[in-house]
């Protein structure tokens, strides 16, 4: 029998990937969980961000598999993929990869786009262990996400959920930067920005695969719009504005 290669890079990276963090939850309470939560979320300085000058800013780039597109109907997440990137340098050996324990059955589209089966996420850590273990990972940082409103709406409603504590982090959207960089671009799917910018596409829709591809999309998008003048974040709010 043939095996899903994305499937076996997936059980390879799981339990190998930030396991000194897992370790340094494992055996915390609920309470516990939500106190460092809280704590986390009044440390994070949004206002700080805006101004760092984009070559120098440091980012966490971050993908969210899950079983749909609304968390307040009842969808899930199913994995949660990220990497660092400093001063514009994707950090490919400073990354987050986790599955999330799910007991729900999973629709045969979200098996075959993801390579994920039930089995493969039975004995996957629960998603508040997962969520705590990647806010330790992100720190204080800015996130990226490719057409971030998905992440961000599961990333708020489990945060409430599972915490009652509001999730606070700036994310910024590489579409932002598409726009300011190609305005006359009609590219939307991450597989097409990248083949647009010469970025190899390995390990779709896999939410360490689609960080990784993320990551390199927003440094080459980085370099394009501070050629048209965008020195920081707050320069590209503004220019997004007009």
């Amino acid at each position: 029998m043939r095996i899903n290669p994305l499937v076996q890079f997936m059980k390879q990276m799981q339990g190998k990937v930030n396991s000194s963090i897992y370790a340094s939850i494992q055996g915390q309470s609920s309470a516990q969980h939500i106190a460092f939560l809280r704590q986390l979320q009044k440390e994070v300085k949004l206002e700080e961000s805006l101004e760092i000058p984009l070559n120098e800013l440091n980012v966490v780039v971050f993908d969210l598999e899950t079983t749909g597109f609304f968390p307040d109907q009842g969808n899930k997440i199913l994995s949660i993929g990220a990497v660092k990137v400093k001063g514009g340098e994707v950090r490919h050996e400073e990354c987050f990869y986790s599955l999330v324990q799910c007991n729900a059955e999973l629709t045969p589209e979200i098996k075959q786009l993801t390579g994920l089966k039930e089995e493969d996420l039975e004995g996957a850590p629960e998603l508040s262990k997962v969520l705590v273990a990647f806010y330790e990972f992100v720190k204080g940082e800015v996130l990226v996400a490719h057409h971030a409103s998905h992440e961000k709406s599961f990333l708020q409603h489990f945060n409430w959920k599972l915490f009652r504590t509001h999730f606070r982090h700036r994310i910024v959207d590489t579409s932002f930067l598409l726009k300011i960089a190609d305005p006359h671009s009609n590219l939307i799917r991450l597989e097409d920005c990248c083949e647009h910018c010469g970025i190899p596409v390995k390990d779709r829709h896999h939410a360490l695969g689609d960080a990784k591809m993320t990551a390199a999309l927003w440094s080459v998008y980085v370099d394009k719009i501070q050629e048209r003048g965008c020195k920081t974040l707050r320069d590209v709010y503004e220019k997004l504005s007009r």
